[in-house]
């Protein structure tokens, strides 16, 4: 099995280490054995290029990917880390549910404090459903129709 990305296969070069070599092995058989070791160090050398390159174009697409990845992750809201960022909003409501039925109730009785529980109870219901989407969404009901004959 062979992980070689089809974006590295650049046949040109495939093609120019193919005529090196053979260059090497036909610049060996006129120059005799005296050379050998020149004459590879030489196309060793250039194999050792091709790797290099080819390694580092992978390289910087793995770490172009890894950006990508991390630039989306940053795009995405942040969790509630807190306890205070989590809670503080609803005990800041609730503190100001005590005047605020006070007053409801003094100028318009007990419907007066209704409106206002309404209105605090859907404040901390909203503020939920934004620090948490799925808190709210419609959870299907298991499939009955498979598997109960």
């Amino acid at each position: 099995m062979s992980t070689l990305d089809p974006r590295d296969v650049d046949l040109g070069k495939d093609l120019d280490l193919r005529k090196d070599l053979d260059a090497t092995v036909r610049a060996r058989r006129e120059l005799g054995e005296d050379y050998d070791s020149a004459l590879m160090d030489s196309f060793l050398e250039k194999v050792g290029q091709r790797i290099d390159d080819t390694v580092d174009r992978r390289v910087r697409r793995l770490l172009a990917e890894r950006q990508m990845a991390t630039a989306r992750e940053s795009r995405r809201p942040k969790p509630a880390d807190s306890w205070t960022e989590r809670y503080g909003f609803a005990l800041l409501t609730l503190v100001l549910a005590i005047p605020l039925s006070s007053i409801a109730g003094a100028l318009a009785g007990f419907s007066g404090m209704v409106v206002t529980w309404i209105g605090i109870v859907g404040v901390n219901a909203v503020q939920a459903v934004r620090q948490n989407p799925e808190l709210f969404a419609g959870r299907r009901a298991p499939d009955r129709s498979a598997g109960d004959d």
